[in-house]
């Protein structure tokens, strides 16, 4: 038997990454693999990054913020991409730095794995046709939805992120978002749990509480560009300045 462990969208949240990696070390899980977007929205940038690339037995794929870091941002600027949150992009990469940036830059925008039989495929979300853009996020994505955006993959299970919701679908494969770890309106870091043995497989989804307290003080004391925003969207407005 394998057990493996699967989290998301971590978002340089150091408390909630803390908690996750606590209950999956107490799991006793071979293998961990985080499906992008480890940085940015968060107020600890290096330091999750950092206790990531230290965790033994971690995989990594690429999500569109860790192309941010290694590639720059789209130029010209696009609608979608606002002046605060290019000034927390430049926050954000700052604070991690050019050596960080040469290791970011190994990671893959896939994984194609095989355990016990069952293959598994890892993907921060759909691959535009360059290999290294996401897709459109689809808002509350059907079974179909989701063997049209993964329809060049052959796996029997893929996990994927970005869009920061927990979601599971069958179609012609299973299609599992754990949830963001670092961005949700209450203060649980999610992942998932899969075991496999031979040809067969089970997938959980668990959450733990973490303490946010510091990770609001952090991000007023670190005065992190466009918070008020981050607040409102990616915390469920529980934060105030």
């Amino acid at each position: 038997m394998l057990k493996i462990a699967v989290i998301t969208d971590a978002h340089a949240n150091l408390p909630a990454l803390e908690a996750a990696l606590d209950a999956i070390h107490a799991e006793g899980c071979d293998l961990l693999f985080h499906t992008g977007d480890a940085i940015a929205i968060g107020p600890y940038p290096d330091e999750c990054l950092d206790l990531l690339l230290d965790t033994p037995n971690i995989h990594f794929v690429a999500g569109n913020h860790e192309s941010y870091f290694v590639d720059g941002l789209p130029e010209p600027q696009p609608e979608w991409l606002s002046d605060g949150e290019i000034e927390h992009q430049h926050w954000t990469h700052a604070r991690l730095g050019e050596q960080r940036r040469a290791m970011v830059a190994e990671w893959p925008y896939i994984l194609e794995r095989e355990f016990e039989g069952v293959r598994t495929d890892f993907v921060h979300y759909g691959l535009a046709p360059s290999g290294r853009d996401f897709v459109s996020v689809v808002r509350q994505a059907t079974a179909t939805d989701m063997d049209r955006m993964f329809a060049s993959h052959d796996a029997d299970l893929i996990f994927y992120g970005h869009n920061h919701f927990r979601s599971d679908l069958q179609g012609k494969a299973r299609y599992v978002d754990p949830g963001s770890l670092g961005c949700y309106d209450k203060a649980v870091a999610r992942y998932c749990i899969a075991e496999f043995q031979q040809g067969r497989y089970t997938v959980e989804h668990r959450a733990v509480p973490y303490d946010d307290a510091a990770l609001f003080r952090t991000f007023e004391q670190r005065d992190v560009p466009e918070r008020e925003f981050i607040y409102r969207v990616f915390f469920g407005g529980r934060f105030h300045s």
